[in-house]
This record gives C-alpha cells, sequence and structure tokens, in this order.
C-alpha cells in the first residue's frame, strides 16, 4: 500500500516537473515595425523581430468585426503572413493584430497575449498597382500611332478560378495616363485614357516618339491614383536616331583619319624617295 502511494506521488512529481520544465512565466517582447506590402492585391503583412522563444499568431478583422485568424499564421516564427486570400471584402478597411504567445506544446501562464496592432488597410484605396505592358503600333502611313496596354493581372481569382486582372476590379473607375515626347525632346505630353487601347493623332508624321504609361484610377485618394510608371518604350522614325548619327560620324571621322593616314603616306614615300 505505501509502495502504490508512493509510486503515485512519484509519477505526479514527474507529471508537474514536465509541465514546469514547459511552462513560460512572464511576458514575451511584442511586434513592431508592421507593415502591409500589397502590390496587385498581393498583400502580405510583415514585422520585427524575429522570434527567439516564443511565436507570433495573427488575428485579423473588418474594421469593428469579429476577429479571424489565417491558418498559416498561427504559432509561426517568421515574421510575415499572406493575407492575400483572407482579404475577401477588397473595398472593406481591415486591422490586424499579430500576438506575441508560447511555442507549440508549450504552456503559459498568461490569459491574455501581448500584441501589436497594425495601421488600417483598405484593399481597393491601397495596394500598390504594377507597371503595365504595353505594345507600340504605327500604321503605314505614319499618321496613327496606337498603344495597346495590357492590364496587370493581380493576385486574385473568381469562382471559376480565372485570375483578375485590375480592370476586373475598378471597371470604370481605370484609366491609363500616357506620358509622351519626341525621341530627341526633353519635352513631355500627357493623355488620359479610359481604354486599353489608345490612338495617338497628333505626332509629327515620321519623328519618334518615346512612350511611358501607368494606371490611373481616379476614385483613389490623390496620392494613390497612379501605378508604376512602365518601361519606356519608343516608336520607330524615317529619320537617323541618336545611335546610328553617333556611329555615322564615328565612321565619318574614322574614313577621314584613314585618307590622312593614306596622305601622308604617299607623301612621306616622295621624301623617301627624294633622300
Amino acid at each position: 500500500m505505501l509502495t502504490t502511494k508512493w509510486t503515485q506521488a512519484a509519477l505526479a512529481g514527474l507529471i508537474l516537473g514536465f509541465l514546469s520544465s514547459n511552462a513560460i512565466t512572464g511576458s514575451y517582447p511584442t511586434a513592431h515595425t508592421v507593415i502591409w506590402k500589397s502590390t496587385n492585391f498581393k498583400t502580405i503583412l510583415t514585422w520585427e523581430p524575429l522570434p527567439t522563444d516564443y511565436t507570433y499568431t495573427v488575428e485579423f478583422s473588418v474594421i469593428s468585426r469579429d476577429k479571424q485568424r489565417n491558418s498559416n499564421c498561427i504559432r509561426i516564427s517568421t515574421t510575415m503572413c499572406d493575407l492575400t486570400s483572407s482579404l475577401t471584402d477588397l473595398n472593406a478597411c481591415y486591422v490586424a493584430d499579430i500576438l506575441s504567445e508560447p511555442p507549440l506544446g508549450v504552456t503559459s501562464d498568461l490569459t491574455e497575449f501581448p500584441y501589436t496592432s497594425s495601421s488600417r488597410f483598405c484593399p481597393s484605396n491601397d495596394t500598390d498597382i504594377g507597371r503595365p505592358d504595353f505594345k507600340v503600333e504605327v500604321n503605314n502611313n505614319k499618321k496613327k500611332t496606337t498603344l495597346h496596354v495590357t492590364d496587370p493581372l493581380t493576385a486574385l481569382f473568381d469562382d471559376d478560378h480565372h485570375q483578375l486582372n485590375i480592370r476586373d476590379i475598378f471597371l470604370g473607375k481605370l484609366h491609363y495616363k500616357v506620358t509622351y515626347r519626341k525621341n530627341k525632346s526633353t519635352g513631355k505630353k500627357v493623355f488620359i485614357s479610359k481604354s486599353s487601347v489608345m490612338e495617338l493623332t497628333d505626332l509629327d508624321q515620321g519623328e519618334s516618339y518615346c512612350f511611358n504609361v501607368q494606371a490611373f484610377i481616379t476614385s483613389r485618394n490623390i496620392n494613390k491614383q497612379l501605378g508604376e510608371l512602365s518601361q519606356t518604350q519608343c516608336s520607330d522614325n524615317d529619320k537617323h536616331s541618336i545611335f546610328e548619327e553617333v556611329m555615322d560620324l564615328t565612321q565619318s571621322r574614322k574614313e577621314t583619319g584613314d585618307l590622312g593616314a593614306a596622305k601622308m603616306i604617299k607623301g612621306g614615300s616622295r621624301d623617301d624617295h627624294q633622300f
């Protein structure tokens, strides 16, 4: 009987010791430098620092609504959480809390874990719009130049698993701002279009023009209306480009130099003959 009681007491002591060794007392460091990073509705929440003996859990919600969790952002040891698929109401505004919690399998005497809240994030207004691709087409008589813009794809899909582009989301609110200039000029002009196909007819015939395009969303706050500027593309022309002119000048100087050298050699031969 005594042996049984001793065994039970020893076992209880071992269990208590195990639980104590896997329990954490005190608080954890809180996250800081919490930033929403979002381009074309690919939205990632980041923060610092990397955890050591603790983990992070992210809770998010539409402002003033119940908090939710993303299954990939519970007790994680990283400092980022991809919330792209979680922010389903693009016209709503969200906030997130980053909780500092013990690792899986470790208990704590805390009833509430410390956390840091993010700033609010409104997908439709705050996501950055990436630079578009476009093609330049000049008609045969050189009187009309057409830009064909490809609406940038987003990270979102519809119910049929079709990837959405920014026009699918912004619809008539999406415009494009075209900035253009003559190839050898610094003066710029601006053209705004509601369409992804833009015809420019006020260009000088036979001249080369250079173009940049960026999304322009009129419904947004003014500091968020313009997307990333595209790469520059230039049309062909009937005249020599700057590069060709430099090459022609270089070749001309080379030929002039060769001719001068030939004359010097020829004259030198006569001098040799005179000696």
